[in-house]
């Protein structure tokens, strides 16, 4: 069973390994100081009674041009729409293959759904790291933007799929 947590010094990080060099190397170099400087919210997954990371995401905030939506979802809306960022998604090499990765996000989404009570964005948005994140992110829901490795949800889509 695992539990989340936000990320601290605490942790460790150093074996952790999802097969992606660029997300291993953020989470031991950089994740602790997004945080302390406000850029970006990282939450592990540990095994209970354990320290070390299994997995984790990053959140951060961001907006999206009306111009990159459809016109359906976008009108009424201002010129730039609120949205949280998911900067990160990884699971552990040790774990994939166990359908934990659909789990993860919807822990993501529940945390980002009671974020949204305070914050109040209209979408959730991911930039896929590659293709295999693109499909991952597009069968869970997610449309893609044009010309992007970006993807979204709304919140409110979110919700009901999580009612």
């Amino acid at each position: 069973m695992f539990v989340c947590h936000p990320l601290s010094r605490e942790h460790e990080l150093e074996s952790f390994s999802c097969g992606k060099e660029e997300l291993d190397t953020w989470l031991r170099t950089s994740a602790l100081h997004a945080r302390a400087n406000n850029t970006a919210a990282t939450f592990v997954w540990c095994e209970e009674g354990s320290r070390e990371v299994a997995a984790y995401y990053s959140f951060t905030s961001t907006t999206l041009a009306r111009e990159e939506l459809p016109k359906n979802l976008a009108r009424g809306s201002m010129h730039t729409i609120p949205a949280v960022l998911l900067a990160r998604l990884a699971l552990d090499t040790r774990y994939q293959g166990q359908g934990l990765g659909p789990v993860l996000l919807v822990d993501s989404f529940e945390r980002a759904l009671a974020g949204n009570e305070i914050f109040a964005v209209r979408f959730f948005v991911v930039d896929a790291l590659d293709d295999d994140a693109h499909t991952f992110y597009e069968k869970h829901g997610f449309r893609g933007i044009p010309g992007s490795m970006r993807l979204y949800r709304k919140m409110s889509d979110i919700a009901k799929t999580l009612a």
